[in-house]
């Protein structure tokens, strides 16, 4: 039986990311990337790439967002819409079960689309250039318990659909809540 997770986009590729300055930060969660990816492929388990919804909507020059700027229903159907195909691929899958075992979903922990535990959470709105002082609007930012708006749209609709598969998130300080996606 092949065993499959569907992935984030910059779990594959991350060229899709926002540029980021803070180099400790990255290099832990490329640390954990690479681990997860690693065990991956040493187990022979089939990787899925989702889209990634604010590459698909803003490209690769964007500015780093909160999820209250992506909770609106332009965004929300923007993601349903990219979703559409890899659900009907998902269900190609649970269809066959004596061939396919789906182990989860894995996004990323603190992103504004991908987080599953944590989400970067945060006041923003308006021209930065409004803000008396943009610098203290910025350093509201911070992480929150909950799903970023992508994946909070795959959680909604595994429950219309009545799947019960486990998301994972992919965060360096907590390794350990990813690597047990291998203890099934």
């Amino acid at each position: 039986m092949k065993k499959i997770i569907f992935v984030s986009h910059c779990i594959l590729n991350t060229c899709s990311k926002v540029e980021m300055d803070n180099a400790m930060e990255i290099q832990e969660e490329e640390n954990l990337r690479t681990q997860f990816l690693k065990r991956v492929l040493d187990s022979g388990i089939q990787l899925i790439q989702l889209p990634c919804p604010e590459f698909t909507l803003y490209g690769s020059n964007r500015w780093g967002h909160v999820s209250e700027q992506f909770d609106n229903p332009f965004f929300r159907n923007h993601c349903k819409s990219i979703l559409e195909p890899f659900f009907q691929q998902l269900q190609e899958y649970i269809n066959h079960p004596n061939r396919y075992h789906i182990m989860g979903f894995v996004g990323i922990d603190g992103s504004p689309s991908c987080g599953i535990n944590y989400t970067c959470s945060g006041p923003w709105g308006g021209s930065m250039t409004q803000a008396e002082d943009w610098i203290q609007v910025i350093n509201q930012c911070a992480l929150k318990i909950g799903a970023g708006v992508f994946f909070d749209e795959i959680k909604k609709r595994l429950e219309v659909e009545k799947l019960t598969i486990p998301l994972y998130g992919l965060f360096a300080s907590e390794p350990e809540r990813l690597m047990s996606i291998f203890e099934e």
